[in-house]
């Protein structure tokens, strides 16, 4: 898009840009944006860090900062220059053409992610849109090295639509494609969700933070084989199993993208027909990792976005998952109303499995009590 010099020839290098604005969090976004940037395909990278009151309006960073990234990434040879920051477009123009290198900023990073690891037809449809929102808004200039189309009346004519005006247009049109499309899917899921209610089976949703188990955990409940890794966003299709748990029959169990702190608006509005199915569950088993060190601020940042998505009011069960590396037990925790608000377990050793199978079993013989009358929360577990 950007006429540029000679790039560097090393695509697995990069220049991590961290400031500290006085965050609480800023040494755990950092180490969250080497994961980000390392689940992207960088195997190579330095980080640049330093402190400042507010972001520069042209640079985002000052004439001094800027300069010292350009020579971290000519000595590192490295293609890209991160941010761990939203850059506005205008900013992130300013910096490519001073440092000669692609600038991207941590929702450009997620996207990517997203991108490279989309599988179903669903979500690719979904992971185009939200990267075709997010270049919508860097349009501007972006073409300026072409002129003008000629065209109109008269022996030479004048000047026709300019190279911007036709990009707008061609991106708005296959954003209202692909709107399209996905509300057909959408409708499918809904007939398929209707026929479950009818069935009145109970319908499970896992949550959390990316990387959290939650695929693992899963993977132990269902016997399922879907991919579970040790990096940000290995999961990003939803996939649905049945369950058959003892003394409340058949539950349907999904897993869904995990979720991350300052998630991309365009994500979460291009995933919103797959969050449906988080909207419309009986219950979410909201999935902590209990030996993080932040992992009171991922659940905060988990229920923030269950919160933009209108999941809030759903009935939810924390369950603190990867106890195998922490000093914690398997157990059972009970809130003032003696339901059960918290089990903690690991999936991945499966020690603390059966003690969730009968809390899910709990909430399915209560929702069993209350069929055919009004849905009390109170009856469900806390929401947390």
């Amino acid at each position: 898009m950007f006429e540029r010099e000679a790039l560097p020839a090393d695509p697995q290098a990069a220049v991590l840009v961290c400031l500290d604005f006085g965050e609480l969090d800023h040494a755990e976004g950092v180490e969250e944006l080497v994961r980000l940037v390392e689940s992207a395909g960088v195997n190579r990278h330095c980080v640049v860090g330093g402190r400042r009151e507010r972001p520069d309006p042209k640079l985002f960073v000052g004439r001094g900062k800027a300069e010292e990234i350009a020579r971290a990434a000519e000595d590192l040879n490295a293609l890209f220059v991160v941010f761990n920051h939203d850059l506005s477009p205008a900013q992130e123009r300013n910096l490519e053409k001073l440092l000669k290198r692609r600038v991207m900023d941590r929702t450009s990073v997620i996207l990517e992610i997203f991108a490279q690891r989309a599988k179903t037809t669903e979500g690719k449809l979904q992971v185009e849109l939200a990267q075709l929102e997010h270049l919508s808004t860097r349009l501007v200039r972006g073409w300026s090295h072409l002129e003008r189309q000629r065209g109109g009346l008269g022996k030479t004519g004048g000047p026709g639509e300019k190279q911007i005006e036709i990009d707008r247009r061609l991106v708005g049109s296959r954003m209202r494609l692909l709107r399209g499309k996905l509300e057909q899917l959408r409708r499918r899921r809904t007939v398929q969700r209707r026929a479950r209610v009818r069935r009145d089976v109970l319908s499970i949703s896992l949550v959390g933070y990316t990387n959290a188990g939650k695929t693992t955990l899963f993977n132990a409940l269902t016997n399922a084989r879907a991919l579970a890794a040790d990096q940000l966003f290995a999961t990003l299709d939803t996939t649905t199993r049945r369950l058959w748990v003892p003394a409340a029959g058949e539950v349907v169990v999904s897993d869904t993208v995990g979720f991350i702190r300052d998630l991309p608006h365009t994500l979460v509005a291009a995933f919103r027909a797959t969050l449906e199915e988080t909207v419309h569950a009986d219950l979410l088993l909201h999935v902590v990792d209990a030996a993080s060190p932040v992992r009171s601020a991922q659940t905060e940042q988990v229920n923030a976005v269950l919160k933009e998505i209108g999941a809030d009011g759903v009935p939810q069960l924390l369950v603190w998952n990867k106890i195998d590396l922490t000093p914690l037990a398997p157990g059972v925790e009970h809130d003032d109303c003696g339901s059960i608000a918290r089990v903690r377990l690991s999936a991945r050793t499966g020690a603390g499995l059966e003690l969730l199978r009968d809390a899910i079993a709990e909430v399915a013989k209560r929702k069993g009590a209350a069929r055919g009358a009004p849905v009390d929360q109170a009856l469900f577990l806390q929401t947390h």
